[in-house]
């Protein structure tokens, strides 16, 4: 019997509640989790985080079996949750802790998050540029347990959170 292979995976996209379940639905997926990283302060809390003075974003980490489910196929179920042209945040939520940033772990993510990203610019699908940064991934710190299955636990808060734009423009721009 051979030992199960899983890899790990690290996506911001703006509030960390709306990035987990596109993942945690696919086969494939171990496990999903809620939490910051990118920043400078160590084990921070959402309260440090919302703050804006820890450097960090609200990310997911993903857990999963790369037999089942791809690296390739993960970033590009990420670039449908996201507006890869927006800097400055996602949707209603504003500011760095909730930029779009792909975080690879090592090069051969890299190369693949960079292919895709070249791949989806030349696309033209839209009209202003692809501005979603690929970095290294830095130590991650899961956040609070009220953040964890936030979809799942808060289903009609969850709902109110995806009708900021997210869905909408998932709906004019990935259907």
């Amino acid at each position: 019997m051979t030992k199960a292979t899983v890899e790990t995976a690290i996506f911001a996209g703006g509030c960390f509640w709306c990035m987990v379940k596109p993942f945690d639905t696919q086969p494939g997926i171990k496990a999903v989790v809620a939490g910051y990283t990118g920043g400078h302060t160590v084990n921070p809390t959402y309260a440090q985080v919302a703050s804006h003075t820890t450097g960090h974003t609200e990310a997911v980490k993903i857990t999963f079996d790369p037999q089942i489910i791809s690296y390739a196929q993960l970033v590009d179920i990420y670039w449908r949750q996201t507006d890869p042209t927006d800097a400055s945040g996602q949707f209603q939520d504003r500011g760095d802790s909730y930029r779009p940033v792909i975080y690879v772990n090592g090069p051969a993510q890299r190369q693949v998050a960079e292919a895709s990203k070249a791949q989806l610019a030349a696309s033209g699908q839209f009209d202003a540029p692809i501005v979603t940064q690929i970095e290294a991934a830095q130590p991650f710190y899961p956040a609070e347990d009220e953040h964890q299955d936030f979809y799942r636990r808060n289903p009609l808060r969850y709902q109110i959170e995806e009708m900021g734009g997210r869905e909408a423009f998932i709906r004019q721009n990935w259907s």
